[in-house]
């Protein structure tokens, strides 16, 4: 990190901040002078240390909690100010001071206190043992993904996971979850500390969803389609899973094939989904198209929507905001199917009948003639 120390004073809000020292020369105060057989005896003591700072610290040790970014390219006067705003440290000079010759502090995320002896803060961002760590997710996972990949670089277990899953009260899910995490770890970039428990990492994932929901207010959605909150949630699992790399547009034309099935159970589907997602799911892998020996294989599971007409029981992996956004907004249109005949691009074209649909499947076995992603 450049100008780690020795940094010269900035600006901050058009105000210069100095540091205070004293204009006082040191003073030698004679306490008594002795005359005893020709030696002078002279006891002094040094009333001011010229070295001495009046700098403003806090005593510490510290209360509360605090999360402290330190930025590439900031200057021990600038963390000093940003701690001083964070009320981490009584004054950024302290900070300054107590920094001079201290060591490296690492850009990152740190976890500090409030009121915290300067000296003592400098050694905790030394030594990184509150350092956080970076954790992206992407849209799509199922909880079985997310657990294996927290297991893999926290301190925490599968099995430790899995215990406070198996008691969602503690994560904060939302009653719409009905007590099934899947489909509400909430993707997206977090940062965990190292005393971050499995309880504490879950329930920062569930506050994410809770507040993004809240924020699309998904029960409006729910009441104005005329589906329960969790019915959205699932809808929008299968359209993330069936159509990742779609856009709105087309997100919004796959919600509105899956409405009109549920619509219409007297329509030539049977009012039966059919998405290869939910067999992959039942299955526990992923395949690009299940062949119908595997659909079998799952023939009894509940989230086999080939088999079980309506929706499954719930989400089967974390929505996008897009795929959240085509639920609760589905297209207009009077398809009842959709197929995927490019693998790779995510070309999805949408048919009103089975002889359409037959048609777009010829596309699909045409591609999967000359490519190895089927």
């Amino acid at each position: 990190m450049s100008d780690q120390y020795g940094a010269s004073p900035t600006s901050r809000g058009g105000r210069r901040r100095r540091r205070k020292r004293s204009g006082c020369l040191p003073m030698l105060v004679v306490l008594a002078v002795l005359v005893a057989g020709g030696y002078f005896l002279v006891r002094s003591i040094d009333l001011s240390n010229p070295f001495a700072s009046d700098a403003e610290d806090f005593d510490g040790p510290g209360t509360g909690s605090a999360v402290f970014t330190v930025s590439g390219g900031d200057s021990i006067r600038v963390m000093g100010q940003n701690l001083e705003d964070l009320g981490v440290v009584a004054s950024d000079d302290a900070f300054v001071e107590a920094a001079d010759g201290g060591g490296a502090i690492t850009e990152g995320v740190y976890k500090v206190q409030k009121q915290m002896k300067a000296a003592d803060v400098v050694d905790l961002l030394v030594s990184g043992t509150t350092r956080g760590s970076s954790y992206t997710f992407t849209s799509g996972k199922t909880v079985r993904e997310i657990v294996a990949l927290l297991a893999e670089d926290t301190d925490s277990t599968r099995q430790q996971y899995q215990a406070v899953l198996d008691a969602p009260e503690s994560i904060g899910l939302p009653a719409s979850a009905e007590g099934n995490a899947e489909g509400y770890l909430s993707p997206g970039s977090y940062t965990f500390f190292p005393d971050d428990d499995a309880a504490t990492i879950l329930s920062a994932m569930v506050a994410r969803t809770t507040q993004t929901l809240g924020e699309v207010d998904l029960a409006a959605a729910a009441e104005r389609l005329g589906y329960s909150e969790h019915d959205l949630m699932t809808v929008a699992s299968l359209i993330e899973t069936e159509g990742s790399l779609l856009n709105e547009q087309g997100k919004a034309k796959i919600a509105r094939v899956i409405y009109n099935r549920l619509a219409d159970p007297t329509a030539e589907t049977i009012g039966r989904l059919q998405l290869d997602a939910t067999v992959n799911y039942a299955r526990g892998e992923k395949v690009a198209v299940p062949t119908q020996a595997q659909i079998d294989e799952v023939a009894d599971s509940p989230y086999n929507t080939y088999t079980n007409a309506g929706l499954p029981p719930g989400p089967i992996a974390t929505p996008s905001n897009d795929a959240l956004q085509a639920a609760m907004a589905p297209a207009d249109g009077p398809w009842f199917y959709y197929v995927t005949v490019n693998l790779e691009s995510g070309q999805t074209k949408f048919a009103v009948d089975y002889d359409e649909f037959l048609e777009l499947k010829g596309e699909l076995r045409s591609y999967c003639d000359t490519s190895d992603r089927c």
